[in-house]
């Protein structure tokens, strides 16, 4: 995101790189945007499902581009600028793995995800993830969600968990303890108190949520059995590798996405913010390893969807079939990061080319 630094090396002739920390797809995506910001004849939220296409790819609507680019202004225009200036670098090193996005590779590599223009050379090096395997909280304490999980049976378990800036309304909040319940499954959900008006602040002041205040009455009673909610953060990766953790609802952020693969739990897309429903298309249509929460026009999922959706991520055929998909991804990351792998031989290259 840091273009204005582009021209400075440039101006030295010292090669220049950017590092892209999300998925390759959204690489192609952010490329093109530029050329959309041409064509469309209104800001994007406007134009709802206009498709937009990323050339060797698929067609993306219009609100599912880039939250931060559905009204025009300041971030608007910062985010073009973002597209138009990544062509410029010499090189674009990316955390993602080859084989999990073959076809994004191959349109980038030939340039044909961007029409008229050069793309530079692409260093898939990914999956690039924080690895806390024991889930130790400060102080060298293992978390009290794992020991809690450690009683569970195996794949038994939906994890629930929406990133930092994941936040819902107490109404939203309330409807997913609701389809939770009726669902009858095991789960484990973290959650986060709901954003007062100033959001900004709020997220500085990150307060511990009340439970009892947000959630419906009587709700942890009558769930204890079977459930445990987690106050704003748990150690997600151990969790995820947590063998009675059997599949997880999640914002579709890519750290969390690298995550989820690499322990080869099954997903339902629920996406909130930044290129996060851009994510949802790639997960589900592309890489078939995540199940879509629907939503209703204002981006409200009900009870009998949440139900729904944790019900046929845990047990039913639905799920066995994305649990087959992503432990083949699975696999594919390990070998990517192995000696020969795809990701370490990308990193190599990209060294040489640097002694050359």
């Amino acid at each position: 995101m840091c273009y204005t630094a582009l021209a400075i090396p440039k101006s030295f002739n010292v090669p220049t790189y950017s590092y892209f920390t999300t998925n390759a797809s959204a690489l192609a995506l952010f490329l093109n945007i530029p050329e959309f910001d041409k064509i469309a004849t209104d800001s994007f939220r406007n134009l709802g499902e206009t498709p937009f296409e990323v050339p060797g790819l698929f067609s993306v609507p219009a609100n599912s581009i880039v939250g931060q680019m559905l009204d025009r202004g300041v971030v608007y225009d910062e985010f073009v600028n973002v597209g138009a200036h990544l062509p410029k670098c010499d090189g674009i090193i990316i955390n993602t793995v080859e084989s999990l996005e073959p076809r994004a590779v191959k349109a980038l590599r030939e340039g044909t995800c961007l029409r008229g223009t050069h793309v530079p050379p692409i260093y898939c090096v990914g999956p690039l993830i924080a690895n806390h395997e024991g889930g130790n909280e400060g102080g060298g304490q293992r978390h009290e969600c794992l020991s809690w999980l450690d009683s569970q049976p195996s794949g038994s378990v939906v994890y629930l968990a929406f990133g930092s800036m994941g936040l819902f309304s107490m109404e939203q909040t309330r409807e997913i303890a609701v389809g939770l319940e009726r669902s009858g499954i095991r789960f484990l959900w973290v959650i986060r108190a709901p954003p007062s008006e100033d959001k900004a602040k709020w997220l500085q002041r990150a307060p511990e949520p009340d439970l009892h205040f947000i959630l419906p009455t009587g709700f942890l009673e009558r769930t204890r059995d079977r459930g445990l909610v987690v106050k704003s953060w748990a150690p997600q990766t151990a969790v995820l590798r947590h063998k009675a953790v059997g599949g997880f609802v999640t914002h579709c952020g890519w750290n969390s996405t690298l995550e989820t693969i690499c322990a080869a739990v099954p997903m339902v897309a629920w996406p909130l913010y930044s290129e996060q429903r851009f994510n949802k298309i790639l997960l589900v249509e592309q890489m078939g390893v995540a199940l879509p929460m629907n939503e209703s026009k204002d981006q409200f999922v009900s009870s009998v969807e949440i139900e729904r959706r944790v019900k046929q991520v845990i047990g039913l055929k639905e799920g066995d079939v994305i649990r087959k998909r992503v432990l083949d991804l699975s696999h594919e990351a390990k070998v990517a990061l192995s000696e020969g792998g795809s990701s370490k031989m990308a990193l190599a290259k990209l060294v040489e080319s640097w002694k050359r």
